[in-house]
C-alpha cells in the first residue's frame, strides 16, 4: 500500500533525516519485494483457528489449499470467506465463477439484486444468441430460480465472491482467480444429456417454481447450498443432468485449484541467481455441495478435456429447437394478425421469418 501511495513531496517534512532516502536507493526491487513477501507469511497464522465450513487440503510439494463451503445466499457464508483470507494471508485465490459470471463481483449489492429480479425478453434473447436456443432458455429458467430465491430473501447472490474480490485485494502478491467451467460448455452438455420430454418436463418444474423460502432455511441448507439443493431435487431423476451440473463441475473445480496450488517462485536480484520456490497458500471459495466431490477428486489425475467438450446436436435438440421457433413466430404472427395487415407484411418481410418459411417449404416438398 506504501508503494501504491507513496507520501508526495508536498506533504514531506523539510527537516527530517535524509539517511531514508539513500537507505531506500539502496534497495533494489528483488529485495523490497522479499520483505514485503516476509511481512506476508510472518502475518499467517501458524495454525488457524478457522470456520467450520472450511476444508483443508495439501499437494505433493507442500502447498495448502483451504476451501470456504458456502451457502450462497447467506450472510455467514461472507463472515467464513473473510475470516479465512485475513487469517491464512493466501497466495492465490479461487471463485466459483467463470468468466461469465464476472460482472457480478463488480456490480454493488442494490444493482445485483434488481439485476436478479428483471428477467425480461431482452435477457432472453441475449442468453439465446450467446449459448443457442436450447442453452439460452436453461440458462434463463436456472435465473429464474436464483430470481425467485433473490426475492424471497431481498438478498442478492454471490456475496461471499464479491467478499472474496475485496479481501484478495487487501493482501500483497495475491492473485485471483475464476475457477468454474464456462456457462455454455455446462448448459450445452446438460442439454444433451436430456430426452426431449425430459427438457420438457425440467422447464416445466423451473417455471413454476414458487415454493416460499425463508433466512433460516438458508442457514439450515449451510451443509448443502440452498440453491444447488433445490436443482438437485429437481434434476434427482435425471442422473445424467446431475453429472454434467454438479460431478463435471467437481472435477472442473479440483482441477483448477489444484493449477493455483502450484509453488511459488521467489524473486531473484538477478538473472544469475538459482530459482528458488516455496509451497503456495490457496483459499478456494465454492458453493457447500461441491466441497465432497472436490475431496473425491482430489489425489486422483484428472483431465479436463473431455469435460470441456460440447457434443453435437441431438435429433430431440432439433426438433425441440424447431418447436420454439414455431411457437415464437406463430405467438408473432397472431399478435401481428390483431394489430394489422400492413404490420404482417413487415414481418414477414424480415430475413428470419422468410428463412423460416423456406424451411417449412422444403419440409413440405420432402413430404
Amino acid at each position: 500500500q506504501a508503494a501504491a501511495d507513496p507520501m508526495s513531496s508536498s506533504d514531506a517534512p523539510e527537516d527530517g533525516p535524509k539517511e531514508t532516502s539513500s537507505v531506500s536507493q539502496n534497495i533494489t526491487d528483488a529485495d523490497a519485494l522479499k520483505i514485503l513477501l516476509e511481512m506476508k507469511i510472518k502475518k499467517r497464522q501458524k495454525k488457524p483457528t478457522l470456520p467450520s465450513t472450511v476444508t483443508e487440503l495439501d499437494t505433493e510439494d507442500g502447498s495448502k489449499v483451504y476451501v470456504v463451503g458456502t451457502a450462497h445466499f447467506s450472510d455467514s457464508s461472507k463472515k467464513d470467506v473473510v475470516k479465512t483470507i485475513q487469517d491464512v494471508q493466501p497466495d492465490v485465490v479461487v471463485v466459483e465463477l467463470c468468466q461469465y459470471r464476472v460482472s457480478m463481483l463488480k456490480m454493488d449489492e442494490k444493482t445485483l439484486l434488481k439485476e436478479a429480479k428483471e428477467i425480461n425478453l431482452e435477457k432472453l434473447q441475449q442468453a439465446i444468441k450467446q449459448n443457442g436456443v436450447m442453452s439460452g432458455l436453461m440458462q434463463m429458467l436456472l435465473l429464474k430460480v436464483s430470481a425467485h430465491i433473490t426475492e424471497q430473501l431481498g438478498m442478492a447472490p454471490g456475496g461471499e465472491f464479491r467478499e472474496a474480490f475485496k479481501e484478495a485485494s487487501k493482501v500483497p502478491f495475491c492473485k485471483f482467480h475464476l475457477g468454474d467451467r464456462p456457462i455454455p460448455v455446462t448448459f450445452k452438455r446438460a442439454i444433451a444429456a436430456l430426452s426431449f420430454w425430459q427438457k420438457v418436463k425440467l422447464a416445466w418444474g423451473l417455471c413454476f417454481l414458487s415454493d416460499p423460502i425463508s433466512k433460516d432455511d438458508v442457514e439450515k441448507c449451510k451443509q448443502k447450498d440452498l440453491l444447488e439443493q433445490m436443482m438437485a431435487e429437481m434434476i434427482g431423476e435425471f442422473p445424467d443432468l446431475h453429472r454434467t451440473i454438479v460431478s463435471e463441475r467437481d472435477i472442473y473445480l479440483t482441477y483448477m485449484l489444484k493449477q493455483a496450488a502450484k509453488q511459488i517462485e521467489l524473486p531473484r536480484a538477478s538473472e544469475n541467481e538459482p530459482r528458488k520456490y516455496i509451497p503456495a497458500v490457496v483459499v478456494g471459495v465454492v458453493g457447500m455441495g461441491h466441497v465432497p466431490g472436490i475431496e473425491k477428486n482430489w489425489n486422483s489425475d484428472l483431465n479436463i478435456q473431455e469435460i470441456m467438450s460440447v457434443p453435437p446436436p441431438s435429433a430431440s435438440n432439433k426438433i425441440f429447437k424447431f418447436v420454439i421457433k414455431a411457437t415464437v413466430f406463430g405467438l408473432m404472427g397472431y399478435g401481428c394478425y390483431r394489430i394489422g395487415q400492413r404490420t404482417v407484411q413487415f414481418i414477414l418481410s424480415m430475413p428470419a421469418a422468410q428463412n423460416y418459411l423456406q424451411k417449412l417449404t422444403e419440409i413440405r416438398s420432402h413430404h
